[in-house]
C-alpha cells in the first residue's frame, strides 16, 4: 500500500500520544472525525498500526535502575535457545528479551529498585539460567524515547 502525507501525520501523531480520540486527531491534521478513523482503521488492517499500548514508568513505580544486560550462551549444544528463552521470560525484572547476532546472544531490559536489587537479580536469576556464560552490563543514565523513522528516507 501507499501512504500519504497525512497518513504519516497520523502515525506521528499518535505515537506522540495513543490514547487521543480520531475527533482530537482529525481536528489537529484538519480532518473529519469520520475520515480520521477510516485512515485510522485502513493502517490497522494493513498492520502498520500494531497496537496501543501503555508506556509504564518504571521509575514511578518504585525501579529506580536499568540495566541492559548482553548475554553470551556459554553451551549452545546442550541447552536449547528455546529453554534460555522460557527461563528468562518468567522473571519479573526482564522487561525484554531480544535474540540478536554479534557479541552476544541476547540482550535483556532489567529493572531493579537499586544497584543491590540488580545484583540480587542477576546472582540468583538470571546467572543461575539454563546455558548462561558471558554477561555484560550497562547501566542506564538517561533515556530519550523517539518515534524512530515514519517515512523511508531518500537515497
Amino acid at each position: 500500500m501507499t501512504w500519504d502525507a497525512t497518513d504519516f501525520a497520523i502515525l506521528r501523531a499518535l505515537s506522540e500520544n495513543a490514547a487521543q480520540s480520531a475527533g482530537a486527531l482529525g481536528l489537529q491534521l484538519g480532518l473529519s472525525q469520520p475520515a480520521t478513523w477510516r485512515r485510522i482503521r485502513r493502517l490497522q488492517d494493513a498492520g502498520v498500526l500494531a497496537g496501543r499500548r501503555v508506556d509504564l514508568d518504571p521509575e514511578a513505580l518504585g525501579f529506580a535502575v536499568t540495566v541492559f544486560l548482553g548475554i553470551k550462551l556459554a553451551t549452545k549444544g546442550r541447552v536449547s535457545l528455546e529453554d534460555f528463552e522460557r527461563a528468562v521470560t518468567a522473571i519479573p525484572e526482564v522487561q525484554t528479551v531480544q535474540h540478536v547476532l554479534g557479541l552476544y546472544d541476547y540482550r535483556l531490559r532489567v529493572v531493579a529498585r537499586d544497584l543491590s536489587d540488580f545484583e540480587r537479580v542477576l546472582r540468583r536469576r538470571i546467572m543461575t539460567l539454563p546455558g548462561v556464560g558471558d554477561v555484560e552490563a550497562n547501566v542506564l543514565l538517561s533515556e530519550e524515547r523517539l518515534p524512530g523513522p515514519l517515512q523511508p528516507s531518500d537515497g
